[in-house]
């Protein structure tokens, strides 16, 4: 088997310099299921940075992936600001009840502070940790929650979806609360030094119009976006679901790199905005990475690689999500041999048969 002949932060500074790389960049999206590879209970992350940063660090040690990323769920953010989130024992965390009751209580809603309110002081920890221990090896990010979304996780899904077509006012509102946490929180991630990435899976295609996307959505994403990028920093956003409708309005947000779920067509994606925006993805979370076999991982590397490996902007190989909590270890592996076995994708024998 082909072995890494880079590190990961030189590969990826070569790679953005348009410099010839040993492999493309590779990062299967680990999320919780770095539970597994600690040996705890996903539940144990709560409040304790430490152990999320450790969770992070030994399963970038035992793979060797391009990038990682303190993220634990959805609900840090709206949880900060009075949402309540229910912790099973061993799965990933989930909303209980919103913020708000009922939307009379809308003027009772607070920006939060990072750094004291709900798990944001512990995903600070964590970023920090992560920052001293392999912020000279790999790329390191902080997840932060769009604020589109978030106003769902404020007020309840139901609640939101209706207001949109008898409230809007209120709901521009619950994202300027919204936005205003997500500046705050990726703020705080930028003083530890690590790249806000953006997941906003509420903003999918598959949720909402496209229409009220530009309408709802578009807006703050820009602001939130515009802000990270006035510090300097590029950013990734994440909308899962079918978001071929709003490619290129995610493009016009400023994002530098689209992570495009496994429903969507890199190869489409790239034809359309590839000239514009790096994209990343997309092999099947849950299909394939979780219940498939180490060559069928294989097999939806190398087709995503030919897909997408000549985007004019750049592709980084991933999963189209984050991976299923218990997601088999030799399937993660699969998936970083098979982007050493293809190499430089330009040159790679591999693709060729493929």
């Amino acid at each position: 088997m082909a072995k890494d002949r880079m590190t990961s932060l030189d590969r990826m500074t070569a790679y953005n310099k348009g410099e010839r790389v040993d492999r493309l960049p590779c990062n299967p999206n680990i999320a919780n299921g770095t539970a597994r590879v600690i040996g705890c209970k996903v539940s144990e992350f709560k409040d304790n940075g430490r152990l999320i940063a450790q969770g992070q660090i030994q399963a970038y040690r035992m793979f060797g992936y391009d990038g990682v990323r303190i993220f634990t769920d959805l609900y840090v953010q709206a949880e900060a600001m009075g949402a309540k989130v229910r912790y099973p024992l061993d799965d990933t965390a989930d909303l209980e009840t919103p913020a708000l009751r009922d939307i009379s209580e809308i003027d009772n809603v607070q920006p939060a502070n990072p750094y004291r309110d709900g798990r944001l002081p512990s995903h600070l920890e964590a970023g920090k940790i992560l920052i001293d221990e392999l912020g000279t090896e790999v790329s390191c990010s902080g997840g932060v929650v769009g604020p589109f979304t978030n106003a769902f996780f404020l007020i309840g899904v139901e609640n939101l979806t209706r207001l949109l077509f008898t409230n809007p006012e209120a709901v521009h509102k619950l994202c300027a609360v919204s936005l205003e946490t997500s500046i705050r929180y990726a703020d705080a991630f930028m003083d530890i030094g690590l790249n806000p990435t953006i997941s906003e899976p509420m903003s999918s295609s598959t949720v909402i119009s496209p229409k009220h996307f530009k309408e709802f959505s578009f807006p703050y994403l820009t602001r939130l976006i515009g802000h990270i990028h006035s510090r300097g920093k590029p950013v990734t956003l994440h909308i899962c679901g079918k978001t071929d409708k709003i490619w290129e309005a995610m493009a016009d947000a400023g994002a530098n790199c689209l992570s495009i779920d496994n429903v969507a067509s890199l190869y489409e994606c790239k034809n359309r905005g590839g000239d514009r925006v790096r994209i990343m993805g997309n092999v099947d979370p849950s299909g394939v990475m979780y219940a498939g076999t180490p060559e069928e991982v294989r097999k939806a590397t190398i087709e995503c690689v030919r897909q997408a490996y000549d985007n004019p902007k750049g592709y980084i190989i991933c999963s189209g999500c984050s991976l299923p909590i218990d997601t088999p270890f030799e399937n993660i592996r699969a998936m970083m041999d098979t982007a050493a076995e293809i190499g430089d994708p330009v040159h790679s024998d591999l693709l060729a048969r493929a």
